[in-house]
C-alpha cells in the first residue's frame, strides 16, 4: 500500500476524512458561519456548487459544528424524493411512524416539531441534499411547508444543497414564489491554484507526511486537470501516490502526474 511506502499513518484523500481535519479555506469558514446563522434564525438557505466542489462535505462539517443540545439535524438525500417520502423520512428520523396521506403527515411533522422544541428545547435543521434533482412538485411543497402560523414563523431551518443548476432553475419565473422565500444563498467555488496547493498540503500533513511529496510542477498539473474541484484533486492525487509507490518514486513530479492522467484518467 502506498501509505507504507510514503511513511503515512493514514490515507490522505479518503472520503471519510474527519471534518475537523478539512482544509479550511476562507469560503468554507464563511459558508459555515452563514449556515450556522441560518440555523439559529430558522432560515431557508440554498447551497450550490459545481460537481465535486465539496458541498456534502461542507454540510457534514456544518452538522458536526452545531450544538447537539440546541439543534436536531435531519438529513435527506434522494433523487426521487416526493412530498410523501419527504415527510416520511423526516418523521422516521424523529422516531415516528408517518401518516399515509401527505396532509396528515405534514400536520404530524408540525406537531412533532412543536413537541421537540417545547420538551427538549431543540430546533430542527432539515438538510435536503442533491436538491437539483427535485421535481417541481417537491420544490412547491417546500414553499407550503414553510407557511407556518400565518407565515409569521418558520417551523425549521431548511437547507437545500445541490449543483449549480438548482440555482439556475430557481431563477425561472415558474419558481419565483419559492425563490422569494430564500433567506440565504451560498455558492461553493472551485479552488484556485494556491488553494489547491494548500489543500494537498493539508491532507498530506493529516496523513502524517513529514516532507513534501508533490512538487510544485505536479501541483500545477493537478490543478489544471481538476480545475480546483476537490473530488478530482482527491482522485488524481490518490492515483499518483499509488503509481509512485508501485514504481518506487519518493517524489511525485509533473511528469508522473501527466503519465497518470494519460494512462489512467484520460
Amino acid at each position: 500500500m502506498f501509505e507504507t511506502f510514503y511513511d503515512l499513518h493514514r490515507s490522505p484523500f479518503s472520503r471519510d476524512l474527519p471534518t475537523g481535519e478539512l482544509y479550511e479555506s476562507e469560503i468554507l469558514e464563511e459558508t459555515l458561519g452563514r449556515l450556522e446563522y441560518a440555523a439559529h434564525r430558522q432560515w431557508f438557505a440554498v447551497v450550490t456548487g459545481d460537481c465535486g466542489t465539496g458541498k456534502t462535505t461542507t454540510i457534514r462539517r456544518f452538522a458536526e459544528t452545531l450544538d447537539a443540545a440546541k439543534f436536531k439535524v435531519l438529513y435527506l438525500s434522494d433523487s426521487k424524493l416526493t412530498p410523501r417520502h419527504f415527510y416520511k423520512g423526516l418523521l422516521e428520523q424523529l422516531g415516528c411512524e408517518s401518516k399515509f396521506y401527505r396532509g396528515d403527515a405534514k400536520r404530524q411533522l408540525h406537531r412533532e416539531i412543536e413537541l421537540m422544541r417545547g420538551i427538549h428545547g431543540l430546533q430542527p435543521v432539515v438538510v435536503v441534499d442533491e436538491a437539483h434533482l427535485l421535481d417541481r412538485e417537491m420544490l412547491e411543497e417546500v414553499r407550503f411547508l414553510l407557511n407556518f402560523k400565518m407565515d409569521a414563523q418558520s417551523p425549521m431551518a431548511l437547507i437545500l444543497v445541490g449543483q449549480s443548476e438548482l440555482w439556475e432553475r430557481l431563477h425561472l419565473q415558474a419558481y419565483a414564489a419559492i425563490r422569494q422565500r430564500i433567506d440565504l444563498q451560498c455558492k461553493l467555488p472551485h479552488y484556485d491554484r494556491s488553494q489547491t496547493g494548500a489543500y494537498i498540503s493539508r491532507h498530506m500533513t493529516y496523513a502524517g507526511a513529514e516532507r513534501d511529496i508533490f512538487t510544485d510542477g505536479a501541483i500545477d498539473d493537478v490543478y489544471r486537470f481538476s480545475s480546483g474541484a476537490a473530488r478530482l484533486i482527491n482522485k488524481l492525487c490518490t492515483h499518483c501516490l499509488i503509481y509512485g509507490a508501485q514504481n518506487k518514486h519518493r517524489i511525485i513530479d509533473d511528469h508522473m502526474v501527466k503519465r497518470v492522467i494519460q494512462g489512467e484518467l484520460s
